[in-house]
This record gives C-alpha cells, structure tokens and sequence, in this order.
C-alpha cells in the first residue's frame, strides 16, 4: 500500500535546498516545520504559520528539544497574511489542511481563507520551487476546501505552473494531496 507521507516527503524534497526560504503555512506541532528547518539548513530560512496559541507552543517545543538550526519564524496569524511577513521567493510551500492534530476539531482551516494563501504561495513560488499541499476530504470544509482548491488550480498556465494530484481512488474520504511546481 502507498504510504502518502512518505510520497509527500518524497516529492516535495527534490524543491528543497539548503540556503532556500521554505514556508510551512499550517505549523500545527511542527513536525514539517522541524524536518523544513533542517532541510534548508542554517543559511536557509523558515517561516511556519498558525491560527493557535497552541501549535505554535508545541511548535516552539519541537524545535527546542529537537535542536532545530535557529532559521526559523513562528507566526501567530493565519496563513492566507503570509505576504505580509515573507518577502522573498520560496523554494517549497507546505500545507497540511484540517484541524490540529490533538487539538479542537471545531477549529480547522476554511475555504475563505485557505484559498487566498494557496494563490499567495504560488506567487511567492520560486522557479523550480514546488508546494505540497495536503487536503482532508473526510469532513465537509475539507471537502469544500479540496474543491475549491482543484478549480483554482485548473485555472493556471501548466507552461508555467504543473499542478498534480495524488489520490488514493477507493477511498474517496482518505487524505489526498497537490503538488504545485513552477517551471
């Protein structure tokens, strides 16, 4: 059976390179904001995104106990402000849509929002970058979302941008993710 994080991590690390900017836009825990900081390494730069006190506690955490290079920024605000603290092009987007893991199911990302940020990472997007971005179809925003995001990303010039989607096809509810790559 296909592991999706597995292929997740798989994909998005041949867009990684130490030195680059990469953004986690849904920091939840941490765990990708963790393994972006170690990726791009000490001259590399991260900036990791949540609405919750929480995620960014346990984020900060993480990245203590862990021993994180020190390359990273953690924002308190949601996602789809993110051009408002990242100035310069990124090398790799990720998003991990729904609730925090853990955390209060009643708080997830919405479609209002989730949107804005997916268009912003694709303009903050460096050549040759590439955006993971993990969708939740097993509740209804996750559903709505993952629609939303499936017509949005149809409407861009595949000359420029390629927008794959990776779907497990019997199990309509399970996660599925895009990947966004700018030539």
């Amino acid at each position: 059976m296909i592991d999706l994080l597995a292929t997740e991590k798989q994909l998005i690390t041949a867009h990684l390179k130490p030195g680059g900017v990469a953004v986690d836009f849904t920091m939840g825990n941490g765990h990708d904001t963790l393994w972006l900081s170690r990726a791009v390494g000490e001259q590399g730069k991260v900036y990791a995104f949540d609405v919750q006190r929480q995620a960014l506690d346990s984020t900060r955490a993480l990245l203590e106990a862990e021993h994180a290079p020190e390359n990273y920024t953690l924002i308190l605000d949601s996602h789809h402000n993110c051009e408002k603290y990242v100035k310069e092009p990124i090398c790799v987007g990720m998003f991990n849509l729904g609730w925090l893991p853990g955390g209060d199911k009643s708080i997830t990302t919405l479609r209002e929002t989730t949107l804005p940020a997916v268009q912003a990472a694709v303009r903050l997007l460096d050549t040759d970058g590439g955006i993971l971005l993990a969708v939740y179809p097993g509740h209804e925003e996750g559903r709505a979302e993952g629609e939303l995001i499936t017509e949005f990303l149809s409407t861009l010039d595949r000359r420029k941008i390629c927008c794959s989607k990776f779907q497990i096809v019997n199990s309509p509810t399970s996660p599925f993710f895009f990947l966004i790559e700018k030539k």
